[in-house]
């Protein structure tokens, strides 16, 4: 593997302003195009497990007033070389005191930059070191 330049750090960085964007937005088609286009693209939500691309554009549609509003508080931004990515981010929603999490991997196919793997999830009210959930 080769490292990654600064170059590619930039067009990650960008890629997830740019999502964070059309997910505030509502914007359907952008968010559809953030996707890799197959049936191996998984998301897993909050409420839900999506397989392929078209489960996850039909979640979306299907969404009433799009995603909560939220505000991200932190963002990692993992490069696996140049044609691949991993983006942490750890959010909180308005009108809720839970942190949630948001994992993307991304890849860098033929039709651009795209994600591949997705996952969102919220926080237990507390530690499972103090309280195991059940």
């Amino acid at each position: 593997m080769q490292p990654a330049t600064e170059k590619t750090l930039t067009e990650v960085t960008l890629l997830s302003d740019a999502y964070e964007r059309a997910l505030a937005d509502n914007d359907l088609e952008a968010l559809d195009c953030f996707f890799y286009n197959g049936a191996e693209t998984v998301r897993y939500g909050v409420g839900e497990n999506l397989y392929g691309a078209d489960e996850i554009a039909a979640f979306r549609r299907a969404r009433r007033g799009g995603s909560p509003p939220r505000t991200v508080i932190r963002r990692v931004i993992t490069l696996l070389g140049n044609n691949a990515a991993v983006i942490s981010l750890e959010f909180k929603r308005d009108n809720s005191s839970r942190i949630g999490r948001q994992q993307q991997t991304w890849y860098r196919s033929s039709q651009g930059w795209k994600i591949v793997a997705a996952h969102v999830s919220l926080m237990a009210e507390q530690s499972e070191a103090v309280q195991p959930a059940s």
